[in-house]
């Protein structure tokens, strides 16, 4: 494991995606307990994606945590798949998460195309403030489903409706999680990136080749540029990056 400071951020690099995900996990339930001392219960959102399986494996196995004192959220969603289909981010989450360990409450993203359900979702999230956000980068710089054409770091709303950008669609072609473009939805719900940079604490894990340009925009670009949403990151006091050899490319000339 390699730790430095990159533009303000807590950088890590792995040899390995398990190392990687092991030590993320050991780093959230840390901050878990650190939190529960003071809290009566802590407010936490996930992200869903392949990105995060070594992360969630290790975070199920710890016996560390009082889930009981957990309510748990999902940062996007998918608009007009099926019910119970295997590609939302619903049933992701209850797959690698959600039907592992006993939160006091779970809240779901409805993608059923409601006028009503960002008012519903964003109720629930503004009720308390969020304590930690786990979440990673996508191929072209999103957080959450935050794609460059649609990111915007000051965003009125909690939580909203958005056209999906082709690199992203395709990147769940890339990720296994569609067999084509075709089959990818164009919309999605996503919670805004104020709400996310809300999170008090922010866990950032982004293994694979794929990613690397995006990772080497977050931390070398000259701009915080929604061109690349996820330099936002930098303007976040507690934000923790993990990285494996694929996805880290250390720019020398910085």
């Amino acid at each position: 494991m390699i730790a430095k400071k990159i533009n303000g951020l807590d950088v890590n690099i792995f040899g390995s995606r398990d190392q990687l995900g092991k030590t993320a996990a050991n780093d959230i339930v840390i901050r878990i307990n650190e939190l529960l001392k003071t809290k009566l219960e802590i407010r936490m959102i996930f992200a869903a994606a392949p990105s995060q399986n070594e992360m969630l494996e290790h975070l199920i196995k710890s016996d560390k945590v009082d889930w009981s004192r957990i309510v748990a959220f999902h940062m996007d969603e998918y608009i007009g798949l099926q019910k119970g289909a295997s590609q939302l981010f619903s049933e992701f989450l209850k797959e690698k998460l959600f039907n592992h360990v006993p939160f006091k409450k779970v809240h779901l993203i409805d993608g059923n195309n409601s006028s009503y359900e960002c008012l519903r979702y964003s109720k629930l999230i503004s009720m308390k403030p969020i304590d930690i956000v786990c979440m990673g980068i996508g191929e072209n710089g999103h957080i959450a489903f935050n794609d460059p054409p649609v990111a915007d770091f000051n965003d009125p709303e909690i939580m909203k409706k958005v056209k999906l950008d082709y690199v992203c669609r395709q990147q769940q072609v890339h990720d296994g999680c569609f067999s084509s473009i075709d089959h990818v939805p164009e919309y999605a719900y996503t919670l805004t990136i104020p709400t996310l940079m809300k999170g008090a604490y922010l866990f950032c894990v982004v293994p694979g080749k794929s990613k690397r340009e995006a990772v080497s925009q977050t931390l070398y670009n000259p701009e915080i540029t929604t061109k690349w949403p996820s330099t936002v990151l930098r303007n976040h006091a507690h934000c923790k990056l993990y990285f494996d050899n694929d996805s880290f490319n250390e720019k020398t000339d910085n």
